[in-house]
């Protein structure tokens, strides 16, 4: 960058014809040169930083050379007047016509800033000031008689030296401690420059690169790095004098940059260790991003400050050891991370690391293998049931401990089978059992297909295809009207579930219902074709579910004891069955003659007469060659009043229908609502209005869960959901989902506000359940789980790793969780599904709310840990 250096040689060749004094005076001066060469104890350094230059040549290099005008103003203190140079000599210099005056008066001010770093190197306090008198003296005299070209090369040797020694002792610090860089790169390098060219190139190779920095400048600039090139961009448009002033005076521009930027320095740094705290992940970014800025800054404040700081650089810049402070806490805010941040991150990662390793999972050793359902498999308090008359053994019998390990995968599990396809077939591995196929394969139920389970017809009464008996139904009782008046169906004794999963060809959900019993697997088979439905049976209690919200209930050949023990099993059908609703038997005594069926018919007949049901229509079904029943609930209390016998008897006041969990069955009716504003007085809206539309019964007295009027809070829960579904990720939750082809299973937590009532007046449908216990269904059943603030809830009465676990196994390997809630609870569970191997895919969190999305893994560990109480 140094132009003026090549001025100086180039002007050698114009210089041949002198006078022979010139001689005389090139020798007094090679006499100078070595007296202070043999005495000088400085030349071992120069020789250190001439070779600390020489690996930096590169980066000298690529320092911007545009300007070629300030380059060369730039190193004029420490050369001859150029007044006598020839023209080519100065081209482009902007101060060739400058005199000899202004050139000593340089050297006079330069000889006032030597003082200032005089106390960095003190061991050379007593040397430096004769050679700098003797150089002076030797230059003055030089240029009094000529410019001759032999006597400017001693001149560089003999008079520039010394000063650029100077200027490059700090420079070896920056080569020692490269953080430095970013600092004092640009004030550095064209001194740099100069002295590497000056004592390691030939005078030819000099004027060769002169030339090409010339010609390529603008070349070169675009080559440099980034810092560099936007270092000297901003010094350039900052201040048009910047490279005089750095070339004249850095040693006050090293006292602005580390005496100035001391305190925005130590700010900076402080960042990332305050950062790091709150997002760990970003720790890094955000200390580059501070660096980045301050590397930025030294430069504008020695472009716009230099000037005006000149003249008390010595009050701000520490003096002697004392200024390698300064560059040491500069170091902190290079590109480096700094070791508290490093330190704190990695303290970070080993208690993530501790969290994780503190989980240690292990498989469900049980005798249900990888279809065990906790709360149906607990053999030890099976074992224990006095009486099983009642199904008692097909009842929830669960663990005192939910069970924290994990269940296996069958052997040869695969992704299963996409809807639609999989209601006709399935994986065989998935769902591995072939006894139901044995002993209703002639029936159409399932038959193994090579590798798939495939089910041709769907139960016993259909065998010819579900959608014709679906049909047939409908003719039978027009009233019933799929998909508008009947929405909600409850199929009692489901099968495979045939039946519920041809009712979506006409808008119809169906919670399908079976016991986990000698028909093997079967609801598992419903929930492997993605048809809802749950593991239950009618025993003792009642059925987890509101009073008065299927609008239709339907039993084919279910061989449910309907009529025993004054009708308990009916009645509680009746406490569900909307009033209005239709019950549809399928069963061999509504079309057969054998003894027993004759005799249930006949009992039937008596109980449902004493019920107030209607019979509204018996078919026969010429294709399938069954017959079916159809009843009616009364819709009013008329029928109730008027019996003779009160048998069976009226419910008390004092029973509440809705009370669903654990509760026992009672052979009793319930009253039908009459009050105009009473749920279940009215038939809702046909299908899809009532989705949308607010029930009837809901009042603007009523505070909603969301603090608004039962009405308004209904309208802004469906639209919050609709947004969060559209925007997000697709109750409300299960309504705005109406147009997707889904199906939604809502669980009311038994300790949450009862919304199920108005679940099920949408026409969509949910179940009761208690989270600290396992739900009532198969392994591996949902494509996706979605928990709204349950786990915080849950956390407060139970074991929140336990229910993490009936996540795992509910869900399908590559099923998706999405969990929204308190920001702690999140970190949590972030931290156990990792230790699962899940896949973490999204994390947010805003005002202490937050929202967790995970992708569940076919990882399984490999060890056991036997449950002995599901042991058979």
């Amino acid at each position: 960058m140094a132009l003026g250096r090549y001025s100086r040689i180039d002007n050698r060749r114009s210089s041949s014809n002198y006078c022979s004094t010139v001689t005389v005076v090139i020798f007094v001066a090679l006499c100078l040169v070595g007296v202070w060469m043999m005495t000088s104890s400085s030349v071992a350094p120069v020789q250190n930083v001439d070779d600390a230059a020489q690996e930096n040549k590169n980066e000298v290099k690529d320092t911007p050379t545009e300007n070629n005008k300030e380059t060369t103003t730039q190193t004029q203190p420490f050369e001859d007047n150029p007044g006598d140079l020839p023209d080519d000599a100065t081209k482009g210099d902007t101060n060739a016509g400058t005199s000899q005056s202004e050139s000593s008066s340089n050297v006079q001010e330069e000889q006032k800033e030597k003082p200032e770093e005089k106390p960095e190197k003190p061991e050379e306090k007593s040397e430096e000031k004769p050679e700098e008198k003797s150089e002076e003296k030797a230059e003055e005299k030089i240029n009094d008689q000529t410019n001759s070209e032999d006597l400017k090369k001693d001149d560089v040797n003999a008079g520039t030296n010394p000063q650029e020694e100077q200027k490059e002792k700090p420079e070896e610090k920056t080569e020692e401690k490269p953080e430095e860089k970013s600092d004092e790169k640009f004030e550095q390098k064209p001194e740099d420059n100069k002295f590497n060219d000056e004592t390691n190139s030939g005078n030819d190779q000099q004027n060769d690169q002169s030339k090409t920095n010339e010609g390529d400048a603008k070349t070169e600039d675009e080559g440099s790095n980034n810092n560099e090139g936007e270092k000297s961009s901003d010094s350039n448009n900052g201040n048009p004098s910047g490279q005089e002033n750095s070339g004249e005076n850095s040693s006050e521009q090293k006292s602005d940059v580390s005496g100035d930027q001391k305190s925005d320095n130590t700010e900076n740094v402080a960042q990332p260790e305050e950062s790091s705290g709150e997002k760990p992940d970003q720790t890094e970014g955000k200390a580059i991003q501070s660096n980045n800025t301050e590397s930025e800054s030294p430069s504008d404040g020695q472009n716009g400050d230099s000037q005006s700081n000149n003249h008390n650089s010595t009050d701000v810049f520490p003096t002697g050891v004392h200024a390698d402070l300064l560059n040491e806490t500069t170091t902190q805010s290079g590109s480096f991370s700094t070791q508290a941040t490093e330190s704190k991150n990695e303290k970070q990662y080993q208690l993530s690391a501790k969290k994780q390793s503190d989980f240690s999972w292990k498989l469900c050793n049980v005798t249900a293998g990888p279809d065990y359902i906790p709360c149906l498999d607990n053999w030890q308090a099976i074992k224990s049931l006095p009486s099983t008359k009642h199904y008692e053994h097909r009842e929830r019998h669960c663990p005192e401990e939910p069970p924290t390990c994990l269940v296996s995968l069958p052997q040869g599990y695969k992704r299963p089978i996409e809807w639609p396809k999989s209601r006709e077939k399935i994986w065989y591995y998935n769902v591995p059992h072939t006894k139901l196929a044995q002993v209703k394969g002639h029936q159409n139920w399932v038959k193994v297909t090579g590798e798939f389970l495939t089910f041709p017809g769907g139960g016993t009464q259909f065998k010819h295809g579900a959608l014709h008996y679906i049909d047939f139904i409908q003719e039978s009782v027009p009233d019933i009207a799929w998909g508008k008046r009947s929405r909600v169906v409850l199929d009692v004794g489901c099968g495979v579930a045939s039946f519920g999963g041809f009712l979506f060809d006409r808008n119809v959900l169906a919670m399908s219902l079976a016991p986990k019993d000698e028909h093997e697997a079967q609801v598992q088979f419903a929930l492997e074709r993605g048809i809802p439905g749950i593991s239950a049976v009618m025993g003792t209690k009642r059925l987890p579910f509101p009073a008065r919200v299927f609008d239709v209930v339907h039993c084919a050949r279910c061989r449910v004891p309907w009529h025993i023990e004054g009708g308990k099993l009916l009645l509680e059908l009746n406490r569900v069955l909307r009033p209005g609703g239709f019950f549809v038997w399928s069963a061999t005594p509504v079309y057969q003659k054998l003894p027993e069926d004759v005799e249930i018919w006949k009992a039937m007949g008596k109980l449902t007469k004493a019920m107030c049901w209607e019979v509204v229509s018996i078919n026969r079904d010429t294709i399938n060659k069954v017959g079916v029943a159809t009843y009616r609930k009364p819709a009013t209390n008329e029928c109730y009043e008027k019996r003779k016998k009160q048998d069976p008897p009226m419910c008390t006041g004092t029973d509440d229908p809705n009370a669903a969990w654990n509760v026992p069955l009672q052979a009793c009716i319930h009253k039908v609502p009459v009050k105009e504003l009473e749920r279940g007085s009215q038939w809702p809206e046909q299908w899809p209005e009532r989705v949308q539309k607010p029930p009837y019964w809901l009042l603007s007295s009523q505070v909603g869960v969301y603090g608004k009027s039962a009405p308004k809070d209904f309208t802004a829960d469906y639209e919050h959901w609709k947004t969060v579904v559209n925007k997000s990720y697709l109750n409300g939750f299960a309504a705005a989902l109406k147009d997707v082809n889904v199906w939604v299973m809502n669980i009311v937590s038994v300790d949450s506000a009862d919304t199920l009532p108005i679940i099920y007046e949408r026409g969509l449908f949910g179940i009761y359940h208690d989270w600290c216990e396992s739900f009532s269904t198969y392994p591996r059943s949902y494509d996706l789980l979605h928990a709204d603030h349950l786990f915080s809830k849950v956390k407060k009465r139970c074991n929140v790793v336990a229910l993490v676990t009936e996540v795992d196994r509910i869900l399908r390997p590559e099923g998706k969780l999405i969990v929204r809630d308190e920001t702690s609870v999140i970190n949590e569970l972030e931290t156990i599904f990792k230790s699962m191997h899940w896949e973490v895919r999204m994390t947010y969190s805003k005002t202490n709310e937050g929202l967790l999305f995970v992708h569940k893994t076919m990882w399984r560990p490999k060890e056991y840990e036997t449950l002995p109480y599901a042991i058979a």
